[in-house]
């Protein structure tokens, strides 16, 4: 492995810094952006009873708060319930906004990481074919290994740009598309708990749920 870096010459030091940097992206985001730390399920319907109950007081409120990004929307919606509906849409938007910055958070750098190292590798490249050119220059083309250095130094830059870009872009698109559907699950609950406490019709499901902890 060591022989492999070395071959690669110094654009290898960017290309594993890359790399380092993607991995520990990846497996931070996969973490904070689960369904049950994002958008627990159920937990607009729990609120929901609570409010209902009379069971939903201060302490309550800040430990939804603090509990999941999606409990932060709710509690917008449980204060301004009573508002306009402009200025609870407003209210909600101007929080989901916050939420979703939150979501993206290192999600430009993967990004980034997975556009930049195609060109590192490539600059690796360039770099490989004009030590060549050198070598060819000074000892001519009777000397293979006089060449070798350039040559692989080309081919192994490129090749570890992009084993460095590919997984980077996919995750990526899958990050940004998990981030997309969270933000879309948790606009839904938001509404349909604002809905209920409006006095319009509460869900189904959350009635019957209520039913069952009843009986």
């Amino acid at each position: 492995m060591f022989e492999i870096i070395k071959a690669g010459g110094w654009i290898m030091v960017p290309l594993i810094l890359c790399s380092i940097v993607a991995v520990g992206i990846i497996v931070e985001r996969l973490w904070t952006l689960q369904a049950s730390r994002v958008a627990p399920d159920h937990l607009a319907a729990q609120v929901w009873h609570w409010i209902r109950n009379g069971e939903f007081n201060e302490e309550r409120m800040q430990a939804l708060r603090a509990g999941s990004p999606l409990g932060r929307l709710l509690a917008i919606g449980i204060l301004h319930r009573a508002s306009d509906r402009e200025v609870l849409n407003d209210a909600i938007a101007d929080a989901g906004r916050h939420i979703v910055q939150e979501l993206d958070r290192y999600l430009i750098t993967l990004g980034s990481i997975a556009t930049i190292s195609p060109l590192l590798g490539l600059l690796g490249t360039v770099l490989g074919i004009m030590h060549v050119f050198a070598a060819i220059s000074q000892v001519g083309l009777g000397n293979p290994t006089a060449l070798a250095g350039g040559i692989s130094q080309a081919l192994i830059t490129t090749v570890v740009g992009l084993m460095v870009a590919i997984p980077a872009y996919v995750a990526h698109r899958y990050l940004r598309g998990r981030v997309d559907e969270l933000v879309v699950q948790m606009e839904r609950e938001t509404a349909r708990l604002v809905n209920a406490l409006q006095g319009r019709q509460a869900p189904a499901e959350w009635q019957r749920r209520g039913d069952r902890e009843a009986a």
